[in-house]
């Protein structure tokens, strides 16, 4: 038990211990995926490293060897999930001092990055070549996505009741647990439960495709779904229109992105996309507001040579 540990201890056994003891239960099961594959790397890249031998020097080749093999942002994401550990090892006297201390996060030089969003002509092209038939399918899906701007996870939990026809709305109150056997689960957070206005057009076109679909089930996922095959789908699609390859998940971006480039406020955009704060809009879209901050200025100063 975690209450017994030693300095002598395996450190891949305390971790497993500790993952045991105040992870499991309180955090999503992605995320305790996550914890569970940094525990895999510890076995991996110190197996017999004990507790009482952390020291900053030996923690910080911890991290130097798993940065041999990772970005630096997955480096720190490793870091931040080993160090509530150590810290609660440090309390218990197992380890004399922080060894994470001043820790120096490295990583492999990234891959060159994916367009994540198209333009709005690119938009209006990928969404004029979907196959949007009589019966729901992923180009549907892919158009729900884009002019809503929601989650994977929340279009596949999407149901007829979730539609307010007359009010040209759509709730987000759940989400569909497609990384497992499927069903419905909690949203990512409080915030992400919110009612979505939608256009006209769209409104009319669910109407009528959801109308014989019994009213509390997923109107996409009837069956086992895959995040691989939206993906794979919107490839084609993107392909045929001529236009950057996007994920299922770079149509939010895109979303979001033309909301920006329009004028629509942060704290407007943020309740749309269900983030927890605006902090999580500015930091996601940053390069956007510098580039509409750079506008900005540049009206500002002709408004001002205008006066004289």
């Amino acid at each position: 038990m975690l209450a017994d540990a030693t300095k002598e201890e395996l450190f891949c056994l305390y971790y497993k211990q500790w993952i045991s003891v105040y992870k499991e239960g309180a955090i999503r099961a992605v995320t305790m995926s996550k914890y569970r594959l940094t525990q895999s790397w510890i076995e991996r890249l110190a197996p017999d490293l004990k507790v009482g031998e952390i020291s900053r020097v030996m923690y910080q080749k911890l991290l130097n060897d798993y940065a041999a093999h990772h970005e630096r942002q997955t480096t720190m994401d490793f870091h931040h999930q080993l160090k509530g550990a150590i810290l609660d090892a440090v309390d218990e006297g197992l380890i004399d001092r922080d060894p994470t201390r001043k820790a120096i996060i490295k990583g492999k030089t990234p891959r060159r990055k994916k367009p994540k969003y198209l333009n709005q002509f690119e938009l209006h092209k990928l969404l004029t070549s979907l196959r949007l038939g009589p019966l729901l399918s992923w180009d549907w899906a892919i158009l729900l996505i884009a002019k809503t701007g929601i989650r994977f996870s929340e279009a596949m939990a999407v149901t007829p009741d979730d539609f307010d026809f007359p009010r040209q709305t759509l709730s987000i109150d759940k989400t569909w647990n497609y990384k497992e056997q499927g069903g419905f689960t909690p949203t990512k957070n409080r915030s992400s439960v919110r009612k979505i206005q939608m256009d006209w057009q769209l409104i009319i076109q669910f109407s009528e495709l959801v109308k014989d679909i019994p009213r509390n089930e997923p109107i996409f996922a009837t069956k086992r779904v895959f995040n691989s095959t939206a993906n794979h789908c919107l490839a084609r699609r993107c392909a045929e229109a001529g236009v950057p390859v996007i994920t299922i998940h770079g149509l939010r971006h895109t979303h979001a992105s033309l909301l920006l480039f329009a004028g629509v406020s942060i704290a407007s955009v943020a309740r749309r996309l269900g983030h927890a704060s605006m902090t999580t809009t500015q930091k996601t879209y940053l390069h956007i507001i510098q580039e509409l901050e750079n506008q900005d200025v540049d009206l500002v100063m002709r408004s001002l040579s205008g006066l004289m």
